[in-house]
């Protein structure tokens, strides 16, 4: 009957305004909101925008331990195995026109995968290495095999180094540039460390490979490890640099995978193509010999 009354007064009165209280039991009534463009869907689709509040809103809900404590670095750390995986499965099989952080990363970056994956990576170099130059030496009588754990200590710098101080200096560029030209895209630093570090799993089978005592097959492989994990750092941060100076952009790209490609082609020269010198045949020195002369 209210809503008759209601209806009858708009009626007889059209310049009036009418507020109807809804009850407790009532279902509040949602108008449909304006339609939305194709192209700020597909944006939102490469881009991340339609999550980016919400992985805001969930962040700002969660308490922040102070950074000395040991609940501020597990946070890091927390992610379950079905999570590792599907971010691995992402780098192995980039997809084009889809962001690598969006799908993957953004809803929890953590740091157990790459730092794992670098660990492993670490010693898959320097065993593979130890082992190729076994086999290439194998049956010759002047060659003597000896262990060289200091290539552990080598490639363990190498790839640490790269895994964390490229990340640092794209983050901080890309902040920089962030500050001059207002990007779409914005990645933090942990963000952009998960990316580096999934992107490295795909030259774990690779090492392994590279035992074969082929130089042209192995780079072949490197070569299809190299275009796997460089075209998930180019799809990746190029939504990143596409609004800014296309000379800026494409340096930038450009600088990510060649950064990329000379660790790809560093490692392959120096653990397992570098020239071996204690297999050379080595030379007998004769004792002197006392030599009689007819006089």
């Amino acid at each position: 009957m209210r809503e008759f009354g209601d209806a009858a007064t708009s009626a007889a009165n059209p310049g009036t305004t009418t507020i109807h209280i809804e009850g407790p039991g009532e279902s509040p009534t949602h108008q449909p909101g304006l339609p939305r463009g194709s192209g700020g869907e597909e944006d939102d689709e490469l881009l991340g925008n339609d999550d980016s509040d919400k992985t805001e809103l969930l962040a700002g809900q969660k308490k922040s331990s102070p950074f000395w404590t040991f609940e501020y670095y597990q946070t890091f750390f927390d992610v379950d195995t079905y999570q590792v995986f599907d971010r691995i499965k992402g780098s192995l099989l980039p997809i084009p026109g889809k962001n690598f952080v969006r799908l993957y990363i953004r809803s929890n970056p953590d740091l157990y995968g790459p730092f794992w994956i670098c660990a492993t990576l670490v010693f898959a170099i320097a065993i593979s290495g130890n082992l190729s130059n076994f086999l290439i030496h194998l049956g010759e009588k002047t060659y003597h095999y000896v262990p060289e754990f200091r290539k552990v200590s080598i490639a363990a710098t190498i790839i640490y180094a790269y895994a964390w101080l490229v990340p640092l200096a794209l983050w901080g560029f890309l902040m920089w540039r962030n500050s001059k030209v207002m990007n779409i895209v914005s990645y933090s630093f942990l963000e952009i460390v998960c990316v580096y570090g999934y992107s490295l799993f795909i030259y774990i089978p690779t090492a392994v490979l590279w035992i074969i005592p082929q130089k042209a097959v192995r780079w072949i492989l490197v070569m299809i490890a190299l275009g796997i994990s460089g075209s998930v750092l180019a799809m990746t941060f190029w939504p990143a640099v596409r609004e800014d100076n296309r000379r800026i952009a494409l340096a930038t790209i450009g600088t990510i995978v060649l950064l990329h490609t000379l660790l790809s082609v560093g490692c392959l020269a120096y653990f397992f193509d570098a020239p071996e010198m204690d297999h050379l045949p080595t030379t007998t020195v004769a004792p002197n010999q006392t030599v009689a002369t007819a006089k």
